[in-house]
């Protein structure tokens, strides 16, 4: 993979999710018109310490080792400097050299880290499939789609990223989360965390 830009941020975002943005920054501003012009994703990468926003103090930047493709699907400008986008998840990286450009714009060598691979989820599982397709029933009910179509609740990878994405867990867990290799073994950890929090009675 060719050297990616890279758009920090306190979030993570995993593959096939929805990721909503409000740009006024003039180096994302650029970014967003060379992604748009030449069809393009971008990187996006948690932040370990530091600022999204560019510091004057020059607060250290730290970035996580694993970050998720980015692909534009809607921008809407809502006003004169500012960007509305909507970005679906793509494929997985490894942070690899980074440099940062005059403008504050980051750029990093990366490598591709292959998809889950399509697996249903077990048995064992039923539980926290269907709380995730009655939540998505609850919201399509007052109008609302917190993921983006298709819904594959026969997918254990797509199910457990839907489930870090909207649970309130510390981002370092979400981060861990999204590197794991193996989506069922992140779906039993989606599932262990449910059960922790809301005990069978």
């Amino acid at each position: 993979m060719a050297e990616l830009p890279l758009f920090p941020l306190r979030t993570v975002l995993f593959p096939d999710g929805l990721l909503e943005l409000k740009i006024f920054e003039a180096r994302y501003l650029d970014l967003m018109s060379r992604c748009l012009r030449e069809t393009i994703p971008f990187g996006v990468v948690a932040l370990r310490a530091g600022s999204e926003a560019r510091s004057a103090a020059g607060d250290a930047v730290q970035l996580y080792e694993v970050g998720t493709l980015a692909e534009l699907i809607e921008v809407d400008s809502a006003q004169a400097g500012i960007l509305l986008v909507r970005c679906r998840g793509r494929q997985r990286f490894i942070v690899g050299a980074t440099r940062q450009e005059r403008d504050g714009l980051w750029l990093a060598e990366t490598t591709p880290i292959a998809g889950d691979p399509a697996v249903a989820p077990s048995p064992s599982h039923a539980k926290v499939v269907k709380s995730l397709a009655d939540a998505i029933a609850s919201l399509a009910a007052e109008g609302a789609q917190a993921f983006l179509t298709p819904h594959r609740l026969d997918d254990a990878g797509w199910v457990a990223n839907r489930w870090c994405e909207i649970l309130p867990l510390p981002l370092e867990v979400k981060q861990r989360l999204m590197t794991l290799e193996d989506p069922l073994a992140r779906l039993e950890v989606v599932d262990s965390l449910m059960r922790v929090r809301h005990p069978a009675k």
